[in-house]
């Protein structure tokens, strides 16, 4: 359950939406091992949808050798994050999964603030990188 809410996580942080699989799989590693927060708040979203199928309800798709989060997967990770109102009692439950239809213009592209650092490290990696081979072909 909680590797499905980091996917929908991961894709929500791209800005179309799209990631192909290397980029996915490097990201949810870097997830997955960046320690106890991590895993104890995807437990705390996965608590909030215990039915939660990316697949089946049509919350994320394949495509062109990587996934895509739908407009219902970024309404209904907009819900499972939302936080519940002082008045509100931890027994009332949230909407169904298969009630989300269409997004608020709130819900669309809304940025992941806790994956913006592995993208500044990827980033800083292939500058690394470049350097290297260029330092490599200028030697040889």
């Amino acid at each position: 359950m909680t590797f499905q809410v980091t996917v929908l996580k991961v894709l929500v942080s791209y800005p179309d939406g799209f990631v192909a699989m290397a980029d996915l799989k490097r990201d949810m590693a870097i997830l997955a091992t960046s320690g106890r927060d991590w895993a104890e708040r995807t437990k705390r979203l996965a608590a909030r949808v215990p039915d939660l199928d990316i697949f089946s309800q049509g919350l994320i798709e394949r495509m062109n050798g990587g996934w895509r989060v739908t407009d219902k997967g970024r309404a209904l990770l907009e819900i499972m994050e939302a936080r519940p109102a002082p008045a509100q009692h931890a027994t009332e439950q949230l909407p169904d999964v298969r009630a989300v239809e269409e997004p608020t213009p709130a819900t669309t592209l809304s940025p992941m603030p806790s994956i913006a650092p592995v993208r500044l490290m990827r980033k800083r990696r292939r500058r690394q990188r470049d350097a290297v081979q260029r330092r490599q072909a200028i030697a040889s």
